[in-house]
């Protein structure tokens, strides 16, 4: 019996600081993040949706709702994957997000793919 997962996805992050776009004087960071999703279940999914809680070193929560990702709602296959990079602005030089993929099937079936938290922060703030 085939013991792979219907749905199951893989998500990694990496992410960046875009000094050229930030203005830390003016209490604006900027950052990049690249995210990879891919399909380690038996069944493709489409991502129709995002929710993201974006949380700034001062522990400011923002929230943010929208359709797919990029202006894309990706159909991604069984082994394959699918990458964007967009941005974050924080009014703080460290912040964290995490959140979730609104997905759906191709059998109907709706199901959230768990973002995992990450940190953005400008380099050598951590230590």
């Amino acid at each position: 019996m085939d013991e792979t997962a219907d749905y199951t996805l893989e998500i990694q992050i990496a992410t960046r600081f875009l000094p050229e776009e930030s203005a830390p004087e003016d209490d604006r960071y900027v950052f990049a993040y690249t995210i990879r999703i891919r399909n380690l279940g038996r069944h493709a999914a489409q991502l129709v949706d995002r929710h993201w809680v974006i949380t700034d070193g001062n522990g400011h929560v923002e929230e943010v709702r929208g359709e797919g990702v990029v202006g894309e709602q990706p159909r991604i296959e069984p082994g394959d994957q699918f990458t964007y990079t967009s941005g974050a602005v924080l009014e703080t030089a460290v912040g964290t997000m995490e959140g979730s993929y609104g997905m759906v099937g191709d059998d109907g079936t709706r199901f959230d793919a768990p973002i995992p938290p990450f940190t953005l922060a400008v380099p050598r703030t951590l230590h």
